[in-house]
């Protein structure tokens, strides 16, 4: 028997589609603020320090970001899926609203603790 109705596929696939659409764009403006931070750049020596701070925390969020967008289109795939909606790890449906926010997870709340 399936965990999610035809309904609940169509809305976690629509979802799925704009959460895509959202790290295609965040994905472009890390790009940008990841940039290499050019040594002749005339800012001061806290401001470099500053900037080549803020430069790993992007670098960081990009990481995040682009693995999470691969999550999200390997999971359009499996939304079709009988027990789509079920937790891998001990098969009890997972919160049709945790999956709705993160449709990339396929664990429950209380396997992900």
């Amino acid at each position: 028997m399936p965990v999610l109705s035809a309904k609940q596929k169509e809305q976690v696939r629509t979802k799925i589609h704009e959460q895509i659409s959202e790290a295609e764009k965040e994905l472009v403006v890390l790009k940008e603020v990841t940039a290499a931070i050019a040594p002749d750049n005339s800012i001061g020596r806290i401001s470099r320090m500053d900037a080549i701070n803020n430069k790993s925390v992007n670098d960081a969020a990009y990481l995040n970001t682009r693995n999470r967008l691969k999550q999200l289109k390997n999971v359009i795939d499996k939304v079709d899926d009988e027990q789509f909606g079920a937790c891998v790890r001990c098969g009890r449906p997972i919160a049709f609203e945790r999956i709705l926010i993160m449709p990339e997870k396929r664990i429950c709340v209380t396997c992900s603790r």
